[in-house]
């Protein structure tokens, strides 16, 4: 009886405590990774080999109208900058990550959008490439900006057989707030944002973010030295006017900005700088009845181009 009960014993079957591990194993596992995140293809060796060359290759140096690259760091960053379409080179996935729903979608619109490569690296390297920041698995790579040169923009207008629109911007630091000038200006017909090469946002993937899109439509060019790129304009027949909270005027009467002009837009609080100032042909006001001090350089631009977009109208 008792060799009877061993013999029972040997049977397969479901144990007791087994925890549902048959029925577990019977569930997908989701799609196939690409090639190049799968552990032994061959695809999969040439993108660590090509992480590793590209880590050891110092970074180019901006040179002419070009910024710096930049990295685009964690999941949420990562996959809200693909969302938002900020242009991006290669997209560095931490090697056996734990697959969630973010990397999945990261994935899925980096294979949507193409031409943005796939690189898997171990974790040393990726902490290397961002000094030890929270990279969470995902590192995306930002391609170095090409500003246009301040006259590009107003040849294109011309071009165009238009009236110059023009927003220069003096001391704004924020690239949110070139985001969403960025965006009004391309909203309203404008030609173009320029900016000053130091003390001032550039075209980081925040401000990519920010337009929403119209910087993939609307130049950003950068000066040397903005007080000269506005007296060339200035040379060119352009009409350069500073908002001002101490204005000699309300822009409602300003009627010069039905023609050729550049609206120049200061930081908040300190506004513009004394030599910008003075630069300018005009210096204008927004009436603001409620008594506010001053408008961020995103919110005082908008209403600037609008009043220009409906003299133009």
């Amino acid at each position: 009886m008792a060799a009877n009960n061993r013999r029972m014993s040997g049977k397969k079957g479901a144990q007791v405590g087994s925890g549902g591990q048959r029925r577990r194993g019977l569930e997908g596992k989701g799609p196939t990774p690409p090639a190049e995140m799968r552990k032994g293809h061959k695809k999969n060796r040439i993108a660590g080999a090509k992480a590793k060359q590209l880590q050891r290759r110092p970074a180019p140096k901006g040179r002419g109208g070009k910024a710096s690259s930049e990295l685009v760091v964690g999941r949420n960053s990562v996959v809200e900058a693909l969302r938002e379409g900020v242009p991006a080179s290669t997209l560095y996935v931490q090697q056996f990550i734990d697959n969630d729903e973010r990397v999945r979608e990261a994935l899925q619109l980096v294979g949507e959008r193409g031409g943005i490569h796939l690189m898997e690296a171990p974790r040393p390297e990726l902490d290397r490439m961002t000094n030890g920041l929270n990279h969470q698995g995902l590192v995306l790579q930002v391609p170095p900006y090409e500003y246009a040169h301040p006259e590009d923009l107003a040849n294109a207008a011309y071009d165009n057989g238009e009236d110059p629109l023009i927003v220069a911007l003096d001391g704004v630091t924020d690239p949110r707030n070139l985001g969403a000038v960025v965006r009004s200006v391309s909203a309203f017909g404008g030609h173009g944002v320029v900016v000053p090469e130091r003390r001032a946002a550039g075209m980081t993937a925040g401000a990519w973010k920010t337009s929403a899109g119209a910087a993939a439509r609307t130049p950003v060019a950068r000066a040397t030295n903005l007080t000269r790129a506005l007296e060339s304009y200035q040379k060119a027949g352009i009409l350069v006017v500073g908002l001002a909270a101490d204005g000699d005027a309300e822009l409602g009467d300003l009627t010069a900005l039905g023609g050729p002009v550049v609206i120049v837009v200061g930081s908040e609080g300190k506004g513009l700088s004394r030599l910008v100032g003075e630069t300018c042909d005009h210096l204008v006001r927004i009436p603001m009845p409620g008594g506010t001090e001053s408008l961020n350089a995103g919110v005082a631009a908008g209403i600037v181009l609008y009043e220009a977009a409906r003299r133009r109208a």
